[in-house]
């Protein structure tokens, strides 16, 4: 048995205990005024028994004027017995009056149950009983001396009886309605009192008329029916407006987006606003069916068959305004007959609409959440093997490290399969997908809970231990971790053994998560190159520090010599192969440290000054190369990246347009790509750098779109031509929602603002089909060719593919093809007025 159940019993016999004092006291004082009636009326003339049978009557016809309220299945009456009883105490001998009240209300022509009937008779004569004596009290004679005489002792009487009747009643009502007693008392007390006081002033009137003329009586019942009528009316019309302000406060505190405190809202107050013994809400979504009353829910879960009731069922669908959607039904339950009134239906439609609105949004609330918490674990887990990808690494490697004082050591170990490469190119990438999930599964298997798991992408792996005692510990951890990969992983019936080698780095100093992923990299091919297992970070065998020292103090030999040079990787049109463009990239040819890549120099070029100097000297390789292949039949744009350094520079604008002329080249043949790195109080002076460049021509791409903060504020700020894809979205495009969903995204905002699109990393095929087909143009990637100089590219022009001079790659379709192109092509091909570049 439920609370709300065990209260509800609690209620019932409390209910029955007040009633049944109530009927024994009613019984004693009936009991000891027999005596007195009897004597009384042995000693009554015929007169006074024509004034008994009247008074009898009058009283049965107060107990039928009522103005009546309902409570659950049951209707409360607010009725005119207390006016017939006072004025009878005036006439006639209290024991006599206590009899006729019993006779009155018992004859009373109704359908009542019988505990109902009992109270009432039991309340009224005790009502009766305390009103006669204090009558009795205060001397009183018929017929009396003046008027005064007559109104105090009465208004005595008058209020006594209002007050039992009061002190009788509520205490009833309270119980049945499951509310406190004080605020059943001050509910409604002003409308109370002008009852009372009007009834109190028609008994006094109805005295006064007796005591000067009796023929006048013909005038009260007119009165006393006009009186009544407007009293109703006054209930009825406050009933309504508090049930309506009800219905406001039970609306409003459905606009909650939780779909269980919606459902509990709901049945409680409906409880309340309908006074109903039980409320039902049936959800045909999921199959829910939520009970309970004003005390709380009874019942949640699935759809059942409802339990009968004795009694009355009243069912609302739960639809809007319009009809158009049906969500559930909403079921009135009353232990007794009960017809609701118009009121009441309207007010129940409106709760029904306004509860069908709050479930629909709280379970469309619900849905949203549920797709929130989908992208956002996609968003932090790899599609393959359930891991955390390399931002979740990041984003809590640099949380742990920044309470790493107070969580002990932290480390991490990176682990890369040897050879992995062998198991794709034999059994092919679907049992390489399976024996990267066995890795991920086993590396879950021995990591401790505190350790975060994660892949970073094709067989590399990373695992952070947080929480070290001491910086040794990671050694041991990670050799539990190499071991867990050592025994052969089971493939289609066939045993394959893959081996796997580790670096492990200490967190540092300074560099945060960033620099500890570089260090376990370095130390990793430390471990490969040594043919070891396992290698840990040494800072003194980190050659890429102690190069980056040296680097800085070697620029100015390396501009003056011309150590810099420029290879170019082309950019192709998706459908036809053909080369739009291409893209230059720095490199720096050191005598001793042979070829270094521009992620090693590019900082200690900002930082030494020598930044306008290299990018003269790019820029000048670029054009030059652009003009061999205009003179040579290819009219081929050059792309060349520019640092937000130079942005800042006033004098950068002058010096490319002087390279320009200087080349005789047209600046439409010259892109600058711009990274995602400017901040957002660097756009002011950046703006009149780049207005004045795209002024004169020159063609502006924003480079990496889609990895920084503030592409979309970048976006609305720099008056760029184009767009180029991250390659890190390219490449895993076909195992992550999120990376594919970034892809159509900058693609529809390329369509919507006539932005030209540019894919980097391509390197399938698969790859290049799946992007033409979502509507990109233009890529560039190893599958079309690797980055090579000048004359190697002109070389390729001019060979071509398949015969087609100009061309990397064969088209996509043959001349003459029929194509069936899907919507986001078509799109782009009403929305893009030109190609990649124009040629």
């Amino acid at each position: 048995m439920t609370l709300p159940q065990r209260r509800e019993i609690e209620t019932d016999q409390r209910l029955r205990l007040l009633v049944g004092l109530v009927v024994v006291a009613a019984a004693v004082i009936m009991a000891t005024s027999l005596p007195a009636a009897v004597r009384y009326g042995t000693t009554a003339t015929s007169n006074d028994i024509a004034l008994i049978v009247v008074l009898t009557a009058t009283i049965t016809l107060g107990n039928l004027v009522k103005a009546r309220v309902r409570i659950r299945s049951t209707t409360h009456s607010i009725s005119w017995t207390e006016t017939a009883i006072v004025v009878g105490l005036a006439i006639v001998p209290a024991p006599v009056v206590v009899l006729c009240t019993a006779a009155g209300i018992a004859l009373t022509p109704r359908r009542a149950l019988p505990i109902k009937l009992a109270f009432s008779v039991g309340k009224n004569v005790l009502v009766a009983w305390g009103a006669g004596i204090a009558l009795a009290m205060t001397g009183w004679t018929w017929p009396p001396e003046g008027t005064i005489a007559l109104i105090a002792p009465l208004a005595l009487a008058y209020l006594v009886a209002a007050l039992v009747d009061d002190v009788l009643a509520i205490p009833v009502i309270a119980l049945a309605s499951g509310t406190r007693i004080s605020r059943q008392f001050r509910s409604n007390l002003d409308l109370r009192l002008a009852g009372f006081a009007v009834r109190f002033i028609v008994a006094v009137c109805t005295l006064l008329i007796l005591d000067a003329n009796l023929k006048l009586l013909l005038a009260v019942p007119p009165l006393v029916l006009s009186l009544h009528l407007a009293y109703s009316t006054r209930i009825r019309t406050r009933t309504e407006q508090q049930a309506w302000q009800r219905l406001a406060r039970t609306t409003d505190a459905l606009n909650v987006v939780d779909l269980d405190n919606v459902l509990t809202t709901a049945v409680t107050q409906a409880a309340e606003l309908f006074s109903a013994d039980e409320v039902e809400i049936e959800l045909h979504d999921g199959g829910r069916t939520v009970r309970g009353a004003t005390g709380g829910i009874t019942f949640d879960g699935p759809t059942d068959t409802p339990p009968e009731v004795d009694g009355t069922v009243v069912p609302t669908p739960l639809e809007g305004h319009d009809r158009s959607v049906d969500v559930g039904v909403l079921r009135l339950r009353f232990r007794g007959p009960v017809q609701l009134s118009e009121r009441e239906q309207y007010t129940l439609r409106t709760f029904a609409s306004a509860l069908c609105t709050a479930v629909r949004n709280a379970q469309a609330y619900a849905e949203l959440a549920r797709v929130a918490d989908e992208h956002a674990y996609a968003a932090a887990h790899d599609a393959l093997t359930g891991l955390a990808n390399r931002r979740h690494l990041l984003d809590q490697g640099t949380e742990q490290l920044s309470a790493r004082h107070a969580d002990g050591v932290t480390a991490l170990v990176l682990i890369d399969l040897n050879h992995f490469k062998e198991v794709n190119d034999t059994l092919g990438h679907a049992a390489g997908d399976q024996v990267l999930v066995q890795v991920a599964d086993r590396l879950r298997g021995v990591a401790q809970s505190s350790d975060l798991v994660a892949r970073l992408g094709g067989d590399e792996f990373a695992v952070l231990l947080r929480g070290l005692p001491a910086p040794a510990v990671a050694a041991h951890r990670a050799e539990t971790l190499l071991a867990a990969l050592h025994e052969p992983f089971e493939l289609d019936g066939m045993r394959i053994s893959v081996e796997a080698s580790g670096g492990i780095s200490v967190a540092p100093a300074s560099g945060g998560m960033p620099e500890l992923l570089r260090r376990a990299d370095v130390a990793m091919y430390q471990a490969k190159r040594a043919g070891q297992r396992i290698s840990t970070y040494a800072p003194t065998r980190d050659t890429a520090d102690l190069n980056r020292l040296t680097l800085g103090g070697d620029l100015p030999r390396a501009v003056a010599d011309h150590e810099f040079i420029v290879n170019f990787q082309p950019i192709v049109d998706l459908g036809t192969g053909e080369v739009t463009s291409a893209e230059a990239l720095a490199r720096w040819h050191h005598p001793t440290h042979g070829l270094i890549d521009p992620l090693r120099f590019l900082e200690a070029v900002e930082r030494s000054g020598m930044l306008p100097a290299f990018a003269e000297a790019i820029l000048d390789q670029a054009l030059i190369a652009a003009a061999d292949w205009r003179d040579a039949g290819f009219d081929v744009p050059v792309a060349v990246n520019v640092s937000p350094r130079s942005l800042l520079d006033a004098r950068f604008p002058g010096s490319v347009l002087a390279r320009l002329r200087a080349h005789d080249l047209p600046p439409e043949r010259l892109v600058l790509e711009l990274t995602e790195t400017l901040t957002l109080s660097q756009l002011d002076v950046v703006d009149r750098v780049l207005s004045r460049l795209r002024d004169e021509g020159v063609r502006l791409a924003l480079d990496d779109f889609g990895t920084g903060y503030s592409s979309l504020s970048l976006l609305s700020r720099i008056p760029v031509h184009e767009l180029k894809i991250d390659r890190s979205f390219v490449t895993t495009m076909e195992s992550s929602a999120e990376a594919a969903a970034v892809i159509r995204s900058t693609l529809d905002l390329g369509r919507s603002l006539n932005l030209a699109v540019v894919a980097e990393g391509v390197e399938s095929e698969p790859q290049r089909r799946a992007l033409w087909e979502l509507g990109c143009s233009a890529g560039q990637g190893h599958l079309f060719a690797r980055p090579m100089p000048a004359g190697t590219l002109l070389a390729a022009l001019q060979r071509g593919s398949g015969g087609q001079p100009g061309t990397l790659a064969r088209p996509l379709h043959d001349t003459g093809a029929v194509i069936r192109l899907n919507q986001s092509r078509r799109q782009a091909g009403r929305s893009r007025p030109d190609r990649h570049l124009p040629a």
